[in-house]
This record gives C-alpha cells, sequence and structure tokens, in this order.
C-alpha cells in the first residue's frame, strides 16, 4: 500500500517536491537539534550530580580521616606526657642539687668580699692621709704664688688708673668742642620740629574730635543692641539655667557613686593583681612544656596540611582531567555528528542537483581546458612547487576537490553568460518598446500628442522627430565570452 507522503509527491510538480524536501530536510535538522539540546541538558545534570557526590564523599573520607588521626595523636601525645613528667621530676633533682652547691659558693663568696672590703677600707683611709699632706703643701705654695700675683696687678692697675685719666682730660677737651658745634645745629632742628609738631598736633586734635562724634553714635547703638540680646538671651536660657541646676544635683549624687563604685574597683584591682601574679607564676611553671607541646604541634600541623594541599592537589588535577576529557570527548561527537549531518545533506542535495541536470551536463560534466600546453605546463610546475604564502598552503589541502570545483566554476561561468545575455535581451525590449509607444502616438491624434513632436509631421521631407531605427544584429556581433579555467586565474593571482 503506497504512502500518503508518496501519493502527494506524485501530485507535486519538480519545484514543489524541491520545497517540500527541504522544508523536510529543515524538520529533520530541528529535531536533531532538540535531541542535541536534551543530551547536553541530560549531560550537564548528570555532571553536576557527579560533582555534588564527590564533595559529599571528599568530605565523609577527611571526616574519618581526621578522626582516624586523631585518635592516633592522641596516643602518641599520651606516651610522651608520661616521658616528659618522668624527664622534668628528673630536672627538678638535678636543679635542686646545683641550686644547694651554688648557695654553699655563695656564703664563701661573701665570707671573702667581707675580708676584701676590710682590707680596701684600710687602703683608703692612709690614701687620705696621703691627699691630705700634699694638699697642705699645695696650698702654702699657692697663697706665696697669690700674693706675688697682688703685687703686680696693683702695680698695673696704678699705671692704668694715670693712663685712664690723662687720656679723660684730652676727651672733655673734644667734647666741649663738639658740644659748641653742635649745640648750633640742635637748636635749629628742634625750632623746624616744634613748628612741624604744632601743625600735626591741630591736625590730630580736629581728626580726633571727628572721630570721637563718630564713634559716640555708635557706641550707644552698639549699647542698645547689647542690652536687647542680653535680655533676650536671659529669656531664652531660664529653662536651661533650671535644668542645670537640676543636672548639677545628679552630678554631685554620680560623683559620690562614682566614688564608692571607685572604691570597690580598687578592691577589685588588688584581687586582680594578686590573681595575676599567681597566674603569671603558673604560666612560667608550665610555658615550657606548652612551648615544647606547642612546636609539636605545629611540625604535626605542617605535616598534615602538606599532605592535605597534596591530596587537594591531586585531587583537583584529576577533577579537571576528568572535566577535560568530557568536554572534549562531546564537543568530538557533536563535530562528528555535524560532519555527518552536513556529509548527508551534500549527498542529499547532490541527488537533488543531479535531477535538475540537463542531458549535456550529465555526458560532459567538465567543460574542456582552455590553456594552452604551455600553460597547462607552467600549471603543473607550479603544482608540484611547495607553496609559500598562506592562501596556497590552504588550496593545498583542497586539492582532491578539484573536481567539484571545475564543475562549479563550469556553472557560475553558465550564470554569468545568462546574465549578459539577459541584460542585452532587456536592453532590446526596452528599445522596442519606445518605438512601438512613438509609432501609436503618431497614429493617434488628440491635444497632448498634437502639442508633442509628432512623427507624422513631415516638412521638406522631414520630420522633427529623431528616429530609433533598430539595428539587427548579425551572428558574427553578437559578444564571445572567453571561458578560463578557475586553477588557471589562482596560479596567476598567487
Amino acid at each position: 500500500m503506497p504512502k500518503k507522503g508518496s501519493k502527494k509527491m506524485t501530485k507535486m510538480t519538480e519545484e514543489e517536491q524541491l520545497l517540500y524536501m527541504q522544508q523536510k530536510m529543515l524538520e529533520e535538522e530541528e529535531m536533531q537539534k532538540k535531541k542535541e539540546d536534551m543530551l547536553n541538558q541530560f549531560l550537564k545534570d548528570k555532571l553536576s550530580k557527579e560533582e555534588h557526590n564527590t564533595r559529599l564523599n571528599t568530605l565523609k573520607l577527611n571526616e574519618k580521616w581526621r578522626t582516624v588521626m586523631r585518635e592516633a595523636k592522641a596516643a602518641e601525645l599520651r606516651k610522651d606526657i608520661e616521658i616528659l613528667s618522668q624527664t622534668f621530676e628528673r630536672i627538678v633533682d638535678r636543679k635542686d642539687g646545683v641550686i644547694r652547691a651554688l648557695t654553699k659558693d655563695l656564703e664563701e663568696a661573701e665570707e671573702q668580699y667581707a675580708t676584701a672590703l676590710r682590707n680596701h677600707i684600710q687602703n683608703v683611709d692612709k690614701l687620705v692621709d696621703l691627699q691630705r699632706s700634699r694638699l697642705i703643701v699645695i696650698e702654702s705654695e699657692f697663697e706665696a704664688e697669690l700674693a706675688s700675683l697682688k703685687e703686680e696687678f696693683d702695680a698695673e692697675r696704678q699705671q692704668m688708673i694715670e693712663q685712664h685719666e690723662q687720656e679723660m682730660t684730652n676727651l672733655e677737651d673734644i667734647m666741649y668742642a663738639m658740644d659748641q658745634i653742635f649745640g648750633e645745629v640742635a637748636n635749629e632742628a628742634r625750632q623746624e620740629f616744634n613748628s612741624t609738631r604744632d601743625d600735626l598736633k591741630n591736625k590730630s586734635l580736629e581728626e580726633k574730635h571727628s572721630l570721637r562724634v563718630n564713634l559716640e553714635g555708635l557706641v550707644e547703638d552698639l549699647w542698645l543692641q547689647f542690652q536687647h540680646a542680653l535680655k533676650n538671651y536671659i529669656d531664652s536660657t531660664e529653662d536651661r539655667k533650671i535644668a542645670f541646676e537640676t543636672l548639677k544635683a545628679r552630678d554631685e549624687k554620680s560623683a559620690k557613686e562614682i566614688e564608692m563604685q571607685m572604691k570597690k574597683l580598687q578592691k577589685m584591682q588588688d584581687t586582680i593583681a594578686t590573681l595575676k601574679v599567681k597566674i603569671a607564676a603558673n604560666s612560667r611553671k608550665c610555658e615550657a612544656q606548652n612551648k615544647k607541646l606547642r612546636n609539636e604541634k605545629e611540625t604535626i600541623k605542617q605535616h598534615f596540611l602538606m599532605q592535605k594541599s597534596q591530596m587537594n592537589y591531586l585531587r583537583a588535577r584529576e577533577h579537571e582531567r576528568l572535566i577535560k576529557l568530557t568536554v572534549e570527548s562531546n564537543a568530538a561527537i557533536k563535530t562528528l555528528k555535524d560532519v555527518c549531518d552536513k556529509g548527508e545533506h551534500i549527498l542529499k542535495m547532490a541527488e537533488m542537483c543531479r535531477k535538475l541536470e540537463t542531458e549535456e551536463e550529465k555526458v560532459l560534466p567538465f567543460y574542456a581546458s582552455s590553456l594552452t600546453p604551455e600553460e597547462e605546463n607552467k600549471a603543473e610546475h607550479l603544482m608540484l612547487m611547495r607553496p609559500c604564502e598562506e592562501l596556497a598552503e590552504a588550496m593545498m589541502d583542497c586539492v582532491a576537490l578539484e573536481q567539484f570545483w571545475k564543475r562549479y566554476n563550469k556553472v557560475h561561468l553558465d550564470q554569468i553568460v545568462l546574465q549578459k545575455e539577459k541584460h542585452t535581451l532587456l536592453q532590446e525590449n526596452r528599445r522596442l518598446r519606445q518605438l512601438l509607444k512613438q509609432y501609436l502616438d503618431g497614429i493617434s491624434v488628440n491635444e497632448e500628442i498634437l502639442s508633442n513632436l509628432n512623427p507624422l509631421i513631415v516638412i521638406n521631407n522631414k520630420t522633427n522627430v529623431k528616429m530609433n531605427m533598430p539595428v539587427i544584429e548579425s551572428a558574427a556581433s553578437k559578444p564571445i565570452y572567453n571561458v578560463i579555467e578557475a586553477a588557471h586565474i589562482i596560479n596567476h593571482t598567487v
């Protein structure tokens, strides 16, 4: 029993069949895309679940590993504490013995110090007596030298006084002469100064009087403003004054409470100080043990962190490799599917195009080469040479598609020829339509046509219209299209 689709295909024309096939292919592509999207979503969900499970498993493993390490470390620490307690007792006994020996040495040293101190005091007394006798001798020598210096000083002083009196008499004579000279100059300068002073005094009194009048008016205004501002201030601050007195009473009360609390705080601080002293004594006792335990803890912590970092690094690296593998596998599957779909699409299109080919294209699919033997030899030589440009290297990868490009170039050239023929036919059709319009305008009579140029109006065997006569083209005048092979063009351009 034939299917409904085959019945529809038989009823359709070739173009409708082509459109139907294309529509069907588009629907298949959409279905394929939907399937791929669903598959990608499924893989993403699966990947997220795997990541969640890995996180949970790592947390569980870390928790179990920590419990095991805690138990092992607790046992080791107990053993170390027992050993440390024994060594601590042994060290304390040894230190007690050292302290007893040091006390004996200290008593002997104190006895030696007492004997040395007595000897030192006797030596110091002897040195003091010797120094006193030396000071008495030096003092007698000093008094003798002082007496001789006094005599020399008195003689020099008497000489300097006489010289000074002589010079003073000379200077008094000079000063008397200078006073007489400068007295006259000073009297003249004083008279000029008094005159200028009187003038300036009169001017300053006038200015002072005017300024006093102005300032008295300003002072009165300012005094009124001050009284008004004072009254406003008293009115506005009366409530605050009452509040201040209440707050002052509260402050006195709170000061008493603060004093009582300070006494309590002082007592507490004394107790805290005593407790701090006790804590410091206890901390000094246990500091050595704690320091050693801390060092061991730090070493174990460093070892644990190093092992943990190595484990996390290995885990992350394996996780990245797994993600990379899944992503690359999905990408490879997708690209292979795309390639397969593209190949199937190309094959289907080839089958559809095969039906539309003419008999000539089916018999002679490739056009004959238009190259000369020399050009063909040159093209073969260039094909054998290693390309030096990126475009030429890309062409070498597509040598297997040479036959396809030949057929493509043949179709492209045929298309260009048909477009040019269409253009010439359109121009000829436009020219013939113009001639037909002129002829119809010539045989019809109306006002619009008579107002324009008319080919029927003939004066002296001449018309006023330029006739565009059709040109009959011969077969020789038709355009000749040169067919050039695409490989030849590429060889010359590259």
